[in-house]
């Protein structure tokens, strides 16, 4: 019999992700930050301020500490629209990584709706793997996600789906060819059309 590949941490999932994410981060441009994404509702300038919530926020809550999404503030502003918003998001996702590394992190439970840990850190994975694809189709980048991380998350998306439909999180899922890659299946769990690129 196979030996079952043991299930890698969220921390190190997170690191893997974010050595993908930051090529596609430091290419954004301040003349890309008014560009639309495959987020109708953001440019790339609230994309990537609410991605840089979501990382702050989920830093709090692997300690089990509360979180709070009531409001997104300008952090791209804040830090300066060249390359200060790029550096605080290096900074961020280090301590995103090592927040999620601390022992306990994963276990138990965390957030306000008290769901298991894991779940949580699937949730903030989820965000920073799709969203870079959105911010790398927006500003004309290559991404291709670390396939360990597509792995881990394409099944979690499938559970979690359902919720995060009620909570208009994940649009209806878009239609994909029986031919599509992995990753082309997890985003259209998200309702994202793969082949989306900006209008020309």
């Amino acid at each position: 019999m196979k030996p079952v590949k043991p299930a890698k941490s969220i921390s190190e999932l997170l690191a893997a992700t974010t050595a993908r994410a930051m090529p596609v981060v430091r290419g954004v441009e301040a003349g890309d930050l008014a560009a639309p994404t495959p987020c109708a509702d953001y440019d790339v300038r609230d994309l990537v301020n609410h991605l840089l919530h979501v990382i702050v926020n989920f830093q709090a809550l692997a300690a089990k500490q509360d979180s709070d999404f009531s409001t997104t503030p300008d952090r791209v502003s804040a830090a300066g629209e060249d390359a200060g918003w790029q550096e605080l998001f290096t900074r961020e996702t280090d301590r995103l990584v090592a927040a999620w590394a601390e022992p306990g992190a994963e276990e138990g439970s965390t957030g306000t709706l008290g769901l298991p840990a894991r779940t949580v850190g699937h949730m903030v994975l989820g965000d920073l793997t799709v969203h870079i694809w959105d911010l790398a189709r927006a500003t004309g980048q290559a991404y291709e996600p670390d396939p360990d991380v597509v792995a881990e998350l394409g099944p979690a998306l499938d559970d979690m789906a359902p919720m995060a439909r009620k909570w208009e999180a994940f649009g209806e899922p878009a239609d994909v060819p029986d031919d599509a890659s992995p990753f082309e299946r997890l985003l259209a769990t998200t309702g994202r059309d793969p082949r989306w690129s900006p209008a020309r």
